[in-house]
């Protein structure tokens, strides 16, 4: 036999059998299909038999088949058989005829009216068209009427392997950089099969390199995704991404991926990209090219809308593996320990080591470590680290009291490459010594009532101490040895840490002394223990008959009778209140009587000097109102006052004239003199009037006398006549004068 010929008939015949071996189930399975109107039996497909073989028949039920098979590319002489139909009806009869209806009946289907036996005509093509959906049904020959309802099935083309692989995007073009690692991943190549995937080996597929071995290998089933990613990739990046392709489109072609097996299971994950329908893988856990170099994954696509009425042609699934390459990165010394605690006594010596911590390169190369402190993390320098071995000392005394817990920060830095650091933190706990005394736990002020009973308790008192010890506080009181044997107070101890002073005896009064003082020792237990002495204060006051305080004061006494503390002070605060009137009072009278003066530095008319005097001649500008001489018609107007507002209105002075001639001088001054005195807009003390203008522009000069050279006697003023009649008069007093002395 030619070994093409033997080929064939084995892909022929082994899916035949497998095919029989499929139909086998139906033939047993519980019936889903039933006749809507059974009368005596119904009809049953087989697969195909031999004309002489028996026939099994159920009384009232018929067995139930949904599907049937015939094998694609069948091109033999005779039709293949593909199965047989029977009714539980035919035992022998004549009138029973088979019909057989749905896609290609009486093209690429027949049936045997009378067998019931359906025979493939043509040949089939399972890549045009996989199954077909027919209905059968047996009627009576000679009337056409139904004998059972129709019954629907479907005849499946079995595969054969008709198809070749064809490889997509091809030719395919890749490159790779000189000196790259064994492993590194350099392009991926995809083929498809038109063939089943589901049923036989047709549609698996294996690569192979026919050459450029052994430079490059290939991975044989599934044509392998390799990646490669740095050690320090950043958790939940994407590694890369994978793609299982579907011929179907829309919802139909949607995927889920999922890793289901492989060494790298718990460091990735995959999720589906819903635009592309890619895998897409991220890392889940830190990787680390010193302890791991490469990982492999077996991934699974599934998909994810899957139509029921072909279930049976699963699964819908494929797989593929996934190796990644972990390539070194130049990572950043790693610490022993992600965080540090240290404990040291409060009073250990400064210099000495409390602690180390260590740290490496992880890195192949493994570059030699420098230590350092954040000096953030320490503004107070109170540590130091040796910069080459870890060693952590003490720079500055401790106190737990002040601060019993340090946290500083240490850094690690490689001596090769400084950019690469890393931080740990360092938590330093203090550890208490007995260096503190125990003291009262407050300011304890005690009050005895002067009814109290002997035994009575003044006061109960507590202590605090700022030490910690491991087994708790324990306190220890006692009076001061001088007074141990008090004959007015003791203590009895509360064991919990307190003590309660009590009253020896009762009849205790303020007016004999009003205060006490009692000294308390407090101890603790610590190794050596500590000590401190405190005194209390215990004040003698009257109390009502239930033991409640009233007055401590030995002022009480004075007070009326059933006058409470209350009423004391609302009396002093109305007092008080009384003062603060009478002071506002006298405050307010006395600015009241102050003349109201208004100083007004650039009104120069006013600017009146407030003492005795005569004034300084004609240049003494700030003794006397020189608004007259700026003003030669002012003297005859009213110049009332401009710094006091009078109480009273009267009418002004007549304006002063010249005096006629041959009046007495000193008579003029004196008249001019009562006038101002009596003026209420004038002045209220001595001040010149001014009585004469000189005029504008005077070719005289100065009328003064006391820096002539020349006596009276040399001057002639008979030229004043010609000035007006207010020199005139001048004029002729002068010339008077003149008379006089020649006399």
């Amino acid at each position: 036999m030619p070994k093409r010929l033997e080929e064939m008939l084995t892909d022929i015949w082994t899916p035949l059998f497998l095919a029989w071996i499929m139909v086998l189930p139906y033939i047993s399975m519980a019936p889903v299909i039933q006749s809507k109107t059974l009368q005596t039996g119904s009809i049953v497909g087989l697969p195909g038999t031999g004309e002489g073989e028996r026939v099994l028949s159920r009384a009232k039920r018929g067995w139930v088949w949904n599907q049937m098979f015939v094998l694609e590319e069948f091109s033999g002489p005779d039709p293949i058989l593909v199965g047989r139909l029977h009714t539980d009806l035919d035992a022998g009869a004549k009138n029973i005829k088979y019909i057989l209806a749905g896609d290609g009946a009486g093209t690429f289907f027949v049936i045997n009216d009378k067998t019931g036996d359906i025979h493939a005509m043509k040949r089939l093509d399972r890549e045009e068209k996989a199954e077909y959906t027919l209905t059968a049904q047996a009627i009576n020959r000679d009337t056409d009427e139904p004998l059972e309802p129709p019954s629907e099935f479907i005849i499946k083309v079995q595969d054969i392997n008709d198809n070749a692989p064809v490889f997509l995007n091809t030719p395919y073009h890749a490159t790779v950089l000189e000196m790259s690692d064994v492993g590194t991943s350099v392009t991926r190549v995809t083929a498809t099969d038109a063939d089943d995937p589901v049923y036989g080996n047709s549609a698996k597929l294996v690569y192979s390199i026919l050459e450029g071995q052994p430079y490059f290998s290939i991975e044989p089933h599934t044509g392998l995704y390799h990646f490669s990613i740095p050690e320090d990739i950043t958790l939940s990046d994407a590694v890369g991404r994978v793609k299982a392709n579907d011929r179907d489109i829309g919802e139909n072609a949607r995927s889920a991926y999922d890793i289901i097996d492989g060494d790298g299971i718990d460091a990735f994950e995959i999720t589906t990209d819903p635009q592309t329908q890619e895998g897409i893988l991220r890392l889940k856990k830190p990787l680390d090219f010193e302890t791991k170099k490469s990982y492999t994954l077996k991934v699974e696509a599934v998909n994810v809308h899957i139509d029921p009425h072909f279930i049976s042609r699963g699964p819908f699934k494929d797989t593929a593996t996934v190796k990644i390459a972990v390539e070194d990165s130049d990572e950043p010394p790693v610490f022993s320990s992600p965080t540090y605690l240290l404990e040291v006594h409060e009073n250990s010596a400064i210099n000495s080591v409390i602690g180390q911590v260590t740290a490496r390169d992880p890195d192949v190369s493994a570059s030699p470590i420098r230590y350092s402190i954040d000096r953030h993390t320490d503004l107070e320098r109170q540590f130091n680290i040796n910069s080459d071995d870890g060693k952590i000392t003490l720079a500055k005394a401790l106190d737990r009291e002040t601060d019993p817990w340090h946290n500083i920060t240490v850094i690690a830095t490689e001596i090769r490459n400084y950019s690469q650091i890393s931080r740990s933190s360092v938590t330093i706990k203090v550890l208490d010594i007995n260096d503190n005394a125990p003291e009262f736990a407050s300011e304890y002020e005690a009050f005895l009532c002067e009814n109290g009973k002997p035994g009575q308790v003044i006061q109960t008192v507590s202590a605090i101490d700022k030490d910690d010890p491991k087994n708790g506080h324990f306190f220890f009181y006692s009076l001061v040895p001088e007074i141990s044997n008090n004959p007015n107070f003791t203590i009895k101890n509360n064991e919990d840490n307190s003590v309660s002073v009590l009253a020896k005896h009762n009849g205790f009064r303020r007016q004999k002394q009003e205060m006490y003082f009692l000294p308390i020792i407090v101890s603790d237990n610590g190794n050596p223990p500590m000590s401190s002495t405190h005194t209390l204060t215990i004040r003698v006051c009257g109390c009502s008959s239930e033991g409640v305080v009233q007055s401590c004061n030995v002022e009480a006494y004075i007070l009326p009778i059933g006058l409470s503390m209350g009423a004391l002070i609302a009396i002093l605060a109305c007092i008080i209140l009384l003062l603060v009137i009478v002071v506002l009072f006298v405050t307010l009278r006395r600015h009241k009587n102050e003349p109201l003066i208004i100083k007004d530095d650039e009104d120069v008319r006013e600017n009146i000097i407030r003492y005795d005097d005569e004034g300084g001649g004609e240049e003494d500008t700030e003794a006397f109102d020189i608004a007259t001489l700026q003003n030669p018609d002012g003297i005859n107007g009213f110049l009332p006052r401009k710094d006091i507002k009078p109480d009273l209105q009267f009418m002004p002075r007549q304006g002063q004239h010249p005096a006629p001639n041959g009046v007495d001088v000193d008579e003029f001054i004196n008249v001019r003199l009562h006038e101002a005195d009596n003026d209420p807009t004038a002045p209220p003390y001595d001040s010149i009037q001014i009585y004469g203008y000189e005029g504008r522009g005077s070719v005289a000069g100065s009328l003064s006398s006391l820096e002539s050279t020349s006596s009276d006697s040399d001057q002639n003023f008979d030229y004043l006549r010609e000035w007006g009649p207010r020199f005139k008069r001048l004029g002729e007093l002068y010339s008077v004068g003149e008379s006089d002395m020649e006399t």
